[in-house]
């Protein structure tokens, strides 16, 4: 019933990794079930016949889902039921998609779907890791045409040392974790993050994960050969005029590089001028022969060889500047008024608006996955609207691309974030992309960074963010390093490498190539120029903001946390939280009482100084444990015969015996207190048996001089 074919990849660390086909899904073009420990991932991809008639690019779409089954779990939602993907999930789909895409052949424009679902789950094996080796197998069992294979590892430096795909539990110990993809010849992608580490550091963490990607992509060889798919399906995407083509390169290269040389630096200039020598052309022809979709395809690779070879032949780019120069940069904090902080960073035709929110545990993140549940006291989103291009584009809510690009913002500023136990907010930081003309992600970094410091957060360093291009030509082996790319040369170009970090080392980065055989060379010299301009944007900034305000904003909320014994939690909340309910609604501040590593940690929110008093004393009144020889203030609560009993501190009363209250022996309590009248006491005894509490008034009280006796004589 099964033709079952599988394959064994025996890693260096010996870790087992199973590859399967033939039994699952074998109604798909091509399906894998890829088996690690307890983890079972099965991944599915369908091709299109045929391409639809017009489409000029590969219209790939990539799913990756995690059933909560998988971990023995039911989904949090209304509905019970696993929904639209999650922030995880889509960042899990990117990376795999960037992997794929790269490989399939320029000229195949059929609609291609792979799907990639975690079926079992194992709480030590991170899964991202294996997503992308598990869609590539699937490909490579299927007929669908691919110039793979390629793999995903992870490398991380754990105590000196890098390893592939570490256990779970040795994450929190990394000082650099990154995700690489990449064939058996060059790499494609690199995506993670590390401790401020340095650039020769990120290099040898490629060189070793490479190492390992070679083995998965052999693997893949061998399955593919044993199931017999050696031979692609055959297809014709593309129809070409070469004649037109000549003519076109003929008549308007000269005339598309002058644009090029003119170095403008707006851009609707500068496409302007292009589109005048594409309508120039058009209108000379007979009008018969003006409506033709090549001309498009061809002006396009016009302005892609003219450009390309402006760079290598002149060292000048598009928009003038030199190879290694940084765009105008222009910061300012504090910019909007009302935010508790606000940066708005310029960088050419890029800028972000990027505010700091700060708010309390009731303003978390709730994090629902399979494999994790809790919740997230730090979190960016980034927004990339239409008008920030100058497109006409309906708002229909945030998309991959934006989850990504927040998220690479996001993991940056992280690194530089303080200790969880000094920072008592939950902080949201919002960057608004109000123009993009290349790496809006490094200006959200810049942005957010310094709304940080406006907000009076202490972060241990500021960061800084740059996108690195490459233009290349394998024929000469000519290359260009290209800093702070126009959203031009990031399509005319061969890689996009966005780096982030701080004076001292790369904290995170991202990277793309679009082209095979990225030497090491080309990666050293642009991590040493992406260094160059990564501190250039960073003197920027600090000329503007060197580090974090000393104090909050006036309106900003004020935190403050008390660390208590464990055994004391049910004395501030009360019976039925009416003790912290009565807290909140004097004081009007917001307090929230949580258990962790079995303290009892309350956390205090309050918009003025004097709602932050009046809580901290009650809270810590009742807290506190009374100390003998302490005097307090204390409120009459009941007067009894033999003396009143006064509340000393929250919820503790003691006795104030009626030859306590003075120096002068009173003969009743009639007249002499108040219920409700505050007065000064000592406490003098803390009964060992009965816990009961003794005070004083009249020991506060001068003593009144003796009066002598008189003696027999007198």
């Amino acid at each position: 019933m099964f033709n079952i074919h599988s394959q064994t990849i025996q890693m260096p660390d010996g870790l087992e990794i199973s590859l399967e086909t033939g039994k699952l899904a074998r109604q798909a073009d091509g399906s894998i079930v890829l088996r690690c420990g307890n983890l079972v991932m099965l991944a599915t991809v369908c091709a299109a016949k045929e391409h639809r008639e017009g489409t000029d690019f590969l219209p790939l779409s990539v799913d990756y889902q995690e059933k909560f089954a998988s971990a023995g779990k039911i989904p949090g939602s209304f509905q019970r039921r696993e929904g639209r993907l999650s922030d995880n999930e889509i960042l899990i789909s990117r990376l795999i998609d960037r992997a794929l895409r790269p490989i399939f052949p320029e000229d195949y424009h059929a609609e291609v779907q792979v799907m990639v679902t975690l079926q079992s789950a194992d709480e030590n094996i991170q899964p991202d890791a294996l997503a992308a080796l598990a869609a590539s197998a699937a490909i490579m069992v299927s007929d669908i045409p691919f110039n793979g294979p390629i793999s995903e590892v992870r490398v991380c430096k754990i105590g000196g040392k890098y390893v592939i795909n570490p256990p779970v539990d040795q994450l929190d110990t990394a000082d650099l974790d990154l995700i690489i993809a990449g064939s058996a010849e060059s790499i494609i992608m690199v995506e993670g993050e590390s401790n401020e580490v340095s650039e020769l550091e990120m290099i040898e963490a490629i060189k070793v994960a490479h190492d390992a990607i070679k083995l998965q992509v052999a693997a893949q060889k061998e399955l593919e050969a044993k199931v017999g798919k050696t031979e692609k399906r055959t297809y014709c995407h593309e129809i070409h005029d070469e004649d037109l083509k000549k003519k076109m390169y003929d008549a308007l290269f000269e005339k598309v590089y002058a644009v090029c040389l003119e170095g403008n630096d707006n851009k609707s200039v500068r496409s302007e001028g292009f589109s005048a020598i594409l309508i120039e052309y058009k209108e000379s022809l007979p009008e018969e022969e003006r409506e033709n979709a090549l001309f498009k395809v061809y002006f396009g690779d016009i302005q892609y060889d003219a450009s390309r070879k402006m760079v290598l032949e002149e060292s000048k780019r598009l928009d003038g500047r030199k190879l290694n120069e940084i765009r105008p940069i222009t910061c300012e904090v504090n910019y909007l008024p009302s935010a508790h902080g606000s940066a708005l960073f310029t960088r050419g035709e890029t800028q972000s608006l990027s505010t700091t929110t700060l708010g309390t545990k009731l303003d978390e993140q709730i994090v629902d996955q399979p494999m994790y549940k809790g919740f997230s006291k730090f979190y960016l989103h980034y927004n990339f609207p239409g008008f920030s291009t100058g497109e006409v584009r309906p708002n229909r809510g945030v998309g991959r691309r934006e989850v990504g690009h927040g998220n690479l913002a996001q993991r940056t500023l992280k690194k530089v974030m303080p200790k969880e136990e000094e920072n008592p907010y939950t902080i949201r930081i919002v960057s608004d992309i109000l123009e993009s003309n290349g790496s809006s992600s490094m200006a959200t970094v810049c942005a957010g960074c310094l709304s940080l410091m406006d907000a009076g957060i202490q972060i241990k360093a500021p960061v800084s963010g740059i996108a690195m291009g490459l233009i290349t030509d394998t024929t000469t082996g000519k290359y260009a390093v290209l800093s702070d790319i126009l959203g031009d040369e990031d399509h005319l170009g061969d890689m996009d490498f966005k780096v982030t970090g701080t004076a001292k080392g790369i904290v995170a980065c991202q990277m793309d190539i679009k082209i095979g055989g990225l030497s090491y060379e080309i990666l050293e010299k642009a991590l040493i120029q992406a260094k160059e301009g990564r501190l250039h944007i960073l003197s920027k900034m600090t000329e503007v903001l060197d580090k974090p305000k000393d104090e909050l904003k006036p309106f900003a909320p004020r935190a403050h946390t008390i660390i208590i014994d464990r055994e004391l939690i049910g004395a501030v909340i009360g019976p039925g939280g009416k003790v912290v309910q009565e807290i909140q609604r004097e004081s009007g501040a917001t307090v929230n009482i949580e258990e962790k590593d079995n303290k009892g940690y309350i956390s205090i929110f309050a918009t003025n100084g004097e709602s932050m008093s009046a809580a901290r004393k009650r809270i810590e009144g009742i807290v506190k444990m009374p100390d003998v020889g302490e005097v307090y203030e204390a409120k009459v609560k009941s007067i009894q015969a033999f003396g009143a009993f006064c509340e000393f501190l929250p919820g503790k009363e003691g006795l104030l015996h009626i030859s306590e209250i003075s120096w002068d022996r009173l003969p009743s309590m009639d007249g002499v207190l108040q219920e409700g009248e505050v007065i000064q006491v000592k406490l003098t005894e803390i009964d060992k048996k009965t816990g009961k509490y003794r005070l004083s008034r009249k020991i506060l009280l001068p003593r009144p001089p003796r009066e002598e006796k008189p003696t027999q004589e007198q």
